[in-house]
């Protein structure tokens, strides 16, 4: 069974505390919506944006399924207004809340990328009843998101990236060179796989500088606090998706085997199922027919 998919608009907005925040839905082309409609929250990184979940969203369609699907960009990325503040998981968490509450209206399902599983746990303490469950596609290591990080430590780094310094830094980021770089030694579990499409997306996305803000703020670590508690307090059932070759930038986890941080998080969870897959950080895109497959029950 397949089917394309077509988006309800190229691009459309909502106004959250005065600033433009942009998002798209996709639906199926016969518009026969089925399920559970799923709330997309991308990774925050140079370029990153809602584009992550192009190709995800593609190999869903066209594999059959028919869930409606919400993508909006976090504020400082993509399409959204991007004001020269320091982010933190619960000003995206406040942000998602209202989209929540003013534009879906109804349950979701919440597949969240990376660290950024950080802002899905502050929206199930907000929201818990337009949450109907949640995916954790490629988490940090157990140890990384079960450590405070000093405040000190984290306005530290944030006042020498917003400077010249942080500036002349992330002019470079944004080349194709280091971006390929990056994604090879962090993210992807083959170079061959880092391939145009990802590259392009990328650095289409960091043309905007006043992008480098919420970079910045991931940087700093201000998403680095322990969520242990509020892990363990999540009643939603919950799939954890980690690579069979994951890997943890933070020295913390760099010791922890994949199959060690499914443990850790399926011991924590209240409703927690795991899976692993072929590949390394950034599943829904490196891997992502194996990705669509293994989530898809889950959904159903």
């Amino acid at each position: 069974m397949q089917a394309s998919f077509v988006t309800a608009s190229p691009t459309q907005f909502y106004t959250w505390q005065n600033y433009r925040c942009a998002y798209e839905v996709h639906q199926p082309d016969n518009s026969n919506q089925k399920g559970i409609p799923l709330l997309l929250i991308h990774p925050v990184g140079v370029g990153l944006s809602r584009q992550f979940w192009q190709k995800f969203c593609r190999e869903w369609y066209q594999t059959g399924y028919q869930n409606q699907i919400y993508n909006p960009d976090l504020l400082g990325c993509g399409e959204s207004d991007m004001p020269h503040v320091a982010y933190t998981p619960n000003d995206w968490a406040e942000q998602l809340h209202y989209f929540l509450q003013t534009v879906v209206q109804k349950p979701v399902i919440i597949l969240v990328q990376g660290a950024l599983l950080s802002i899905a746990i502050k929206l199930v303490q907000k929201q818990p009843n337009l949450i109907h469950s949640l995916i954790f596609a490629g988490p940090p290591a157990w140890a990384t998101i079960t450590k405070q990080s000093p405040a000190w430590q984290q306005k530290l780094a944030w006042n020498l990236f917003d400077s010249p310094f942080g500036n002349a830094f992330y002019r470079y980021a944004r080349t194709p060179k280091f971006l390929r770089s990056f994604s090879t030694r962090q993210l992807f579990a083959s170079g061959d796989t880092v391939d145009s499409e990802w590259l392009t997306t990328l650095v289409a996305g960091a043309k905007n500088t006043a992008n480098r803000y919420a970079v910045f703020s991931f940087l700093s670590g201000f998403w680095r606090q322990d969520y242990s508690s509020e892990i363990a307090s999540i009643k939603h059932p919950t799939l954890v998706v980690v690579g069979d070759k994951a890997s943890s930038i933070s020295q913390e986890g760099k010791a922890e085997t994949p199959d060690e941080r499914l443990a850790d998080y399926l011991a924590c969870l209240a409703q927690g199922r795991g899976i692993k897959l072929t590949g390394r950080n950034v599943l829904p895109y490196e891997s992502t027919a194996e990705f669509v497959a293994a989530i898809a029950p889950f959904i159903d």
